[in-house]
């Protein structure tokens, strides 16, 4: 979403993104154009940002619901957006336990859908669309606007002489991180050098460091943290396969960063955004479970001509994602938001904002006006614009 934002800003919009602060960055900044509001915490950021919303009045606010809704349509009569990366029914219980988990999940499936029964959704995958619909959300209030990438870092660091896997992602239960660890522990009989990097941080580390000694491979494991964006990419290269393992994904932009250096994923079926972000027998291969995980991974570690193959077919199909496109589709749904909502009538000046968001749409140039985004922004692992700081991702 900060790369969308981005996008908006450099066309000539006012842009704020209203996330939770935490001990890395400033309560506010600027960054490429887009005005950062850091308030509150995991949870403390969802009224802090509704009572931001309503003493700003902005022209448009855009909600990112991480399983939690932000409830902007209780604080504002403009226009309101929705995004949804993906849906979590199975993360609840397994970050907030059986009753926390039920009462999350009556949240985002009940509550959410009846607060948000009047204004239009975006998504990123059509698997997340359809997980959505099924909560009751009219299909035709749900737009698909494709995640673009950055272009791929490049890095001198060189394929790993020694088998090297590589997950990538926030260190929480529903990242499964543990079922890399159970891999490379599978496997060890049959490549004794092979090595694990996982990439990220997150309040879960302790456990996988106990599960790593469990299993008896804390010796063939790293750590590595939370890493900036090269060192992210030079962990990426060296690696020849990308385990993801996650419950959900509402795409997988590390799975097209991965492709970008050659490396083919290893992921689940179930993942939902994995079965748009990976061409299963092409650039990586899908599973059901863990099983079926570790033979691919296997297959791939073995079969060398395989593994370039899907290493090359994933280069090419990272290089079809750009940013420029996803910011016009992006800028188009929220014309259509301010022209369809009965909301837009209440502030002067929504037709101009239509107009201006429809110009980036065609991409042409801009003026200036307020555009205020109240929402989470949730890095995964370790990207290094924002920690994960509220809901679920």
């Amino acid at each position: 979403m900060q790369r969308i934002a981005e996008g908006l800003a450099s066309a000539g919009l006012r842009v704020t993104l209203l996330c939770a602060e935490h001990g890395r960055a400033p309560r506010e900044e600027i960054v490429n154009g887009v005005r950062i509001v850091r308030r509150g915490h995991r949870l403390s950021v969802y009224p802090r940002a509704l009572a931001y919303v309503r003493r700003h009045k902005p022209r448009l606010v855009v909600d990112i619901q991480n399983g939690i809704p932000f409830c902007s349509t209780l604080a504002t009569r403009n226009p309101v957006t929705v995004v949804v990366h993906h849906v979590h029914k199975e993360q609840w219980p397994m970050v907030f336990g059986r009753i926390g988990g039920r009462i999350g999940w009556w949240l985002e499936s009940v509550v959410a859908p009846r607060i948000y029964r009047r204004v239009p959704y975006i998504t990123i995958s059509d698997a997340t669309g359809r997980e959505m619909t099924g909560l009751g959300i009219a299909a035709e209030r749900i737009t698909l606007v494709p995640v673009g990438t950055e272009p791929i870092v490049q890095v001198s660091t060189p394929r790993s002489p020694s088998p090297r896997l590589v997950t990538l992602g926030r260190l929480v239960p529903h990242k499964q991180v543990e079922h890399s660890l159970q891999i490379l522990a599978r496997l060890s009989e049959r490549w004794p050098d092979l090595s694990l990097a996982i990439v990220g941080e997150g309040w879960w580390e302790d456990s996988l460091r106990a599960e790593a000694d469990r299993l008896g491979v804390s010796d063939r494991v790293e750590f590595a943290g939370f890493v900036d964006e090269v060192g992210k990419h030079e962990q990426l290269a060296a690696a020849w396969v990308f385990v993801c393992p996650s419950v959900k994904e509402g795409w997988g932009m590390v799975v097209i960063e991965a492709g970008g250096h050659g490396v083919p994923t290893v992921g689940y079926h179930s993942s939902g955004g994995l079965q748009e972000s990976v061409v299963d027998g092409v650039s990586g291969v899908l599973v059901d479970d863990l099983d079926q995980m570790t033979d691919a991974v296997a297959r791939l570690l073995e079969d060398t001509d395989a593994r370039l193959a899907m290493g090359q077919a994933a280069v090419r199909h990272a290089a079809t994602f750009e940013w420029t496109a996803s910011v016009r589709e992006f800028a188009g749904v929220l014309a259509r938001s301010i022209r369809e909502s009965s909301r837009s009538k209440v502030r002067t000046g929504s037709a101009d904002l239509a107009a201006v968001l429809e110009r980036i749409q065609d991409g042409t140039d801009d003026v200036t006006l307020e555009l205020s985004v109240p929402l989470e922004v949730s890095a995964i692992g370790a990207l290094p614009r924002e920690p994960a700081a509220s809901g679920l991702a």
